[in-house]
């Protein structure tokens, strides 16, 4: 694997509410090489999305990032403040959101949107800025590209706006982009073709990407490795073929289960029992229990981290243990639970 660019040290992110403190990202941590694809995956709730703003540092009140490293080429973006994290992002690291209306204006060009998206960051001309923002959307495989750039995004389709969204987070070429289930509304078509030219950009640029999810077929066929989160907590980490292949954690194994793709025309789903905790009342012990077909008596303690002989690691007491690949040591976590 290639060096890392992105390391995220036991990220802790907390919202202050009502019913207390919520560890909406409790001790995270997961590593992205140059040219490689993480998927991060989990159940709406699991804290991936809020882990993805907390890289960039766009946590406002009443969250706040509580501690840990997020170390971009080494440096800690969470020690960056104010003008200091406003030259990082878009420059070094960027973001794709899920809605493309979110990064497009409706009301400017799509041209004056991409030109000042490079000149915020780079003292060039106009014309420089418009001839990169060109080139930017050819590399997306935006047809016509001039033409595209005097387009209004009312004028094009979702696919294109999100190619578009793609196109602004490359026009400074970032060490890292995170994009936040940036295909979900997307039809299966679109997708696939987004995912293709998502693949051949990690491929071709070297560009890093945390592909935030809850499509465990979206992770199978785009990502080189898997981070997968339940309750703000990382349960399960390894290269993607094999935690597809063979889970170690039973929330994968839960999650693979019920993908549609596995299972022959009406037959009915499996489904993972019950539903995700309140991050505000988290059971004792592992948050997962209720939930789980394998739970025993130790459950109700701090789950360790497991240590596997291919990489990889279950955060579990009972992880599903294969012959072939027998835990080799595990470590303690730190976790507090909230209650």
């Amino acid at each position: 694997m290639s060096e890392p660019v992105l390391r995220v040290k036991d990220l802790r992110t907390e919202f202050a509410v009502r019913a207390g403190i919520v560890k909406a990202v409790d001790g995270v941590t997961f590593e992205v090489g140059r040219g490689r694809i993480l998927g991060l995956v989990g159940e709406s709730g699991s804290g991936k999305s809020v882990t993805g703003y907390s890289i960039l540092g766009l946590i406002e009140l009443p969250g706040r990032i509580a501690g840990g490293e997020v170390l971009l080429n080494g440096v800690d973006l969470t020690k960056l403040k104010g003008e200091q994290i406003r030259r990082v992002r878009g420059a070094q690291i960027a973001m794709v959101f899920q809605d493309p209306m979110m990064t497009l204006n409706p009301v400017l060009k799509v041209s004056t949107q991409m030109i000042a998206a490079v000149r915020a960051h780079d003292n060039v001309s106009r014309k420089v800025a418009r001839s990169r923002a060109r080139d930017a959307l050819a590399t997306v495989g935006i047809p016509s590209p001039e033409e595209r750039l005097d387009a209004y995004p009312h004028q094009l389709s979702g696919g294109m706006r999100q190619r578009v969204a793609i196109a602004i987070a490359l026009l400074h070429k970032p060490a890292v982009i995170i994009a936040d289930e940036p295909t979900t509304a997307l039809d299966v078509s679109i997708q696939g073709q987004i995912l293709a030219e998502v693949r051949r950009l990690a491929d071709e640029t070297g560009t890093a990407f945390v592909w935030v999810t809850h499509d465990l077929a979206v992770v199978s066929s785009l990502a080189d490795d898997i981070c997968v989160m339940y309750a703000g907590r990382v349960v399960e980490t390894g290269a993607a073929a094999d935690v597809i292949a063979s889970p170690r954690h039973p929330y994968t194994a839960g999650l693979l289960a019920s993908v549609p793709a596995e299972h022959e025309p009406g037959e009915r789903l499996p489904q993972v029992p019950g539903s995700a905790p309140s991050l505000a009342n988290l059971p004792p012990g592992c948050a997962f229990a209720p939930r789980c077909f394998k739970a025993g008596p130790a459950c109700n303690t701090t789950p360790p981290v497991q240590h596997f002989e291919d990489g990889r690691t279950a955060l579990c007491h009972y992880p599903i243990e294969p012959d072939s690949c027998q835990p080799l040591s595990s470590t303690s976590t730190t976790y507090q639970n909230a209650s």
